[in-house]
């Protein structure tokens, strides 16, 4: 009987849940797959685009992905969503491998370490999210197979792997694959402490070889789209994707701290669960091994960098998870030492979260607490504590599966948060206002956004053209100029008259998305010159003559 690991029915339950609880979040996913459909639509195979602009704040790995699925399945809400997970459990599997290239002979490793991984809480969030980071993990882990691959074996395949992994790694994400593959590579003198290569001169040759190919492989993309894009688009991707980004980096405001008290957080329930901790304790005890020192120049490094490197965010450290993983479960399966009172600090926290939850129905907490927890049923708090409370009973229980049941802990939190997030998630959901604005486009009506654009109607609503985008004090003019016109508003807040309505509106996260009539803005100004009013009347050709006296009569 085919035996399914249980990392892989954890990860179908998160992919489907997350599937079905959200649509695309502004403004990060909703923006990228609006950059697909606008290269889709216009044909722009090399150059991204946006809302009809050229797009250079990301490589197009991820774009063509999209597009290639459409062009089997046709175009379609769904499959954007896939990719980042099946790159997601791609990266488990490949996680695995690793396991067993380090640890030939500890089977056990390789079953847990994917297990870890996945149900680390800052994995979980962001292997279903429509974004870059399952791409760099997976290209992150290829990397690493073929820099073992080198140290196990002569020849230049694993370099050639090496350099495929940069290549395509930096048209996933940029530069920033080299901070995460070259670290363990060059740091090789020091883990290496078994099969030692011949020669270093040679190693570090192949390290350069690697870096050429990845390059080449980029450039294969970056130089003819340079040419379609033109001069600011090409020095977009030369300098603003590599020492640019660096520098704009640096001017962020995050401490030197910043990622440590995350640490726990991010990868809960596992650094909350002492009898990793005394495991970790009990094989730091033992002599040191190639595979835990090469971990360790795949983890340190990594975090010392970007750290250094003030433009923080969590996610940044997805692709040292694996190594995370791989450390964890060598130790548990070394020196697992298991207590009844194990379980009690995670169990704490999920409780905790249920306790908020409940409350916050009985008693509204504070008004920074209130917008997202009103949108959250208390009974999802009662579920929490109900699985909290289960899952200590079952640790009790099952002595041979506390690993598996921490896990299963981790992504029963999960699971429920989404489901609880339904309402939060809704507020975010453009679909419904993207269908308006394409219905708009498709009767010919101008219409423009107000403010800074991300591309969040585009794809959900398959625009055909793009949006024209304007400031805040340019709506007036606009409205003159565009009688009978559509005026969107997302966050500006719009001086209008009291006692007018907009044609459109829906939540948008904690504000109100509302959609103007351009006669209405501009009647309902609150001070009209005489000569601003007959000039709009004048433009307005195709409205009615009912309107007009209407129009003129409020003046």
């Amino acid at each position: 009987m085919l035996s399914v690991p249980l990392w892989v029915i954890f990860f179908a339950l998160l992919t489907v849940v997350s599937i079905l609880t959200r649509s695309y979040l502004p403004i990060d996913e909703t923006r990228y797959v609006s950059v697909a459909w606008d290269m889709w639509l216009h044909g722009s195979f090399l150059v991204p685009r946006l809302n009809g602009n050229l797009y250079s704040d990301k490589p197009p790995l991820l774009f063509w992905l999209f597009q290639l699925g459409w062009a089997v399945f046709g175009v379609n809400d769904t499959w954007p969503r896939i990719v980042p997970p099946i790159f997601g459990a791609t990266s488990l599997s490949m996680t695995a491998t690793i396991a067993r290239k380090l640890w030939p002979d500890r089977t056990a490793i390789a079953d847990l370490a994917p297990l870890i991984a996945i149900s680390s809480l800052l994995w979980m969030i962001f292997m279903s999210a429509t974004m870059f980071d399952m791409l760099i993990v997976f290209f992150t882990l290829l990397g690493v197979i073929g820099i073992i691959h080198s140290w196990r074996s002569s020849g230049l395949k694993g370099w050639f792997i090496l350099g495929a992994a940069i290549g395509l790694g930096i048209l996933a994400k940029g530069p920033v694959i080299l901070l995460h593959t070259l670290p363990p590579a060059l740091l090789a003198p020091w883990w290496a402490i078994e099969h030692r290569p011949k020669h270093w001169l040679s190693w570090y040759a192949g390290i350069v070889l690697a870096v050429i190919i990845g390059i080449i492989i980029a450039l294969a993309w970056a130089i003819p789209a340079a040419k379609i894009g033109g001069e600011q688009y090409s020095q977009a991707i030369f300098w603003g994707q590599s020492a640019g980004r660096v520098v704009a980096s640096f001017a962020h405001n995050r401490p030197l701290w910043w990622y440590l008290p995350l640490l726990p957080v991010i990868l809960f329930p596992w650094l909350l669960w002492p009898a990793l901790w005394r495991s970790f304790r009990s094989s730091a005890k033992q002599p040191s091994s190639c595979a835990i020192r090469f971990c360790l120049a795949w983890i340190v490094p990594v975090f010392i960098i970007f750290s250094l490197i003030s433009g923080k965010q969590p996610h940044y450290l997805l692709p040292i998870f694996p190594a995370f993983a791989l450390l964890a479960s060598q130790a548990l399966d070394r020196a697992g030492e298991y207590s009844s009172w194990d379980p009690v600090l995670p169990a704490l926290f999920i409780i905790f979260v249920g306790c908020i939850l409940v409350l916050h129905g009985l008693f509204p907490l504070s008004p920074g607490l209130t917008w997202a927890l009103s949108r959250v049923s208390p009974y999802y708090g009662i579920i929490l504590i109900a699985s909290a409370l289960m899952q200590y009973a079952l640790y009790l229980m099952k002595d041979n599966l506390r690993p598996a049941l921490m896990a299963a802990l981790g992504i029963l939190f999960v699971i429920v948060i989404h489901l609880a997030s339904i309402g939060i998630f809704s507020c975010y959901d453009m679909r419904n206002p993207s269908l308006y604005v394409a219905r708009l486009q498709s009767e010919n009506a101008a219409v423009c956004y107000v403010g800074k654009y991300h591309g969040i109607f585009n794809f959900l609503g398959r625009l055909q053209k793009p949006l024209e985008v304007i400031r805040k004090d340019q709506v007036r003019q606009w409205a003159i100029d565009h009688p009978g016109g559509y005026v969107i508003d997302g966050e500006e807040r719009l001086d209008v008259e009291p006692g007018l309505w907009p044609e459109y509106q829906c939540t948008y996260g904690r504000h109100i998305l509302k959609i103007w009539n351009s006669n209405s803005i501009v009647v309902g100004q609150h001070q009209m010159n005489q000569e601003v009013v007959p000039a709009f009347l004048d433009r307005m050709i195709g409205g009615s003559r009912t309107r007009k006296i209407a129009l003129i009569c409020k003046y």
